[in-house]
């Protein structure tokens, strides 16, 4: 893919992240919002499909989580009651990813991410925890070390590999991760009016990270 084309690309996701961002503040939007928030997370699936990927099984991976995530935006713009099918969506597009990031270098190959994010993990856990209800605490404590593995292996990538490409992966990760946490602490801990604007800008720039990661040549180079 030519840098002019990715260019294009990437303007259209923050176009339509853009637009389904204001749907979830302006009043008599809210259609808006229902629209753009899964069209955006299936244009970096389309991103992911078009840039020239050096491992086909790797790109396989990357979409699965994309497409589960996806299912994740849907479920969490329904009811309250949903939220756990939205977050089992997310745990297993995690999953998809921690996959895809093994197949580039053994799981823990360097041990310092998986040391930070454990901490990383822990510290956003035990904010949560005197506010989290009883029947979410063992899925979000599974949800939390699945999302902290899947990010510290991204990490790990980028060490072992050192490419360009290696390096979307570990900041998608982290990315991610900051994205949650802001969502669990308006969820659960510490409601503010900016979180909406935050969660979903930092979640959409952590999905093209990861999904850039899928591609080689210099047009994907951070």
């Amino acid at each position: 893919m030519s840098a002019a084309a990715l260019r294009a690309w990437i303007a259209a996701i923050a176009l339509s992240a853009a637009l389904a961002i204001a749907g979830a503040y302006a009043p008599g939007a809210h259609w808006l919002h229902l629209l753009c928030k899964p069209l955006t997370t299936l244009l970096i699936v389309a991103l992911a499909l078009r840039l020239p990927a050096s491992e086909t099984g790797y790109r396989r991976a990357i979409v699965a989580g994309l497409l589960l995530s996806t299912l994740g935006d849907v479920f969490l713009m329904l009811a309250p009651r949903w939220f756990v099918h939205g977050l089992a969506s997310f745990l297993l597009a995690h999953l998809a990813y921690l996959f895809a990031f093994t197949r580039c270098a053994r799981l823990a190959a360097v041990p310092w991410p998986f040391a930070a994010y454990a901490l990383v993990a822990g510290g956003v856990l035990a904010m949560l925890w005197p506010s989290l209800p009883v029947a979410l605490r063992v899925p979000v404590v599974v949800y939390v070390a699945v999302l902290a593995a899947m990010a510290a292996q991204a990490a790990v990538v980028w060490r072992v590999r050192a490419e360009a490409t290696a390096a979307w992966g570990a900041a998608g990760g982290g990315v991610f991760v900051l994205s949650d946490a802001v969502l669990a602490t308006d969820r659960f801990a510490m409601p503010f009016a900016a979180a909406s604007l935050v969660v979903l800008a930092a979640y959409w720039l952590a999905q093209t990270m990861i999904a850039l990661s899928v591609g080689k040549g210099p047009a994907t180079n951070p």
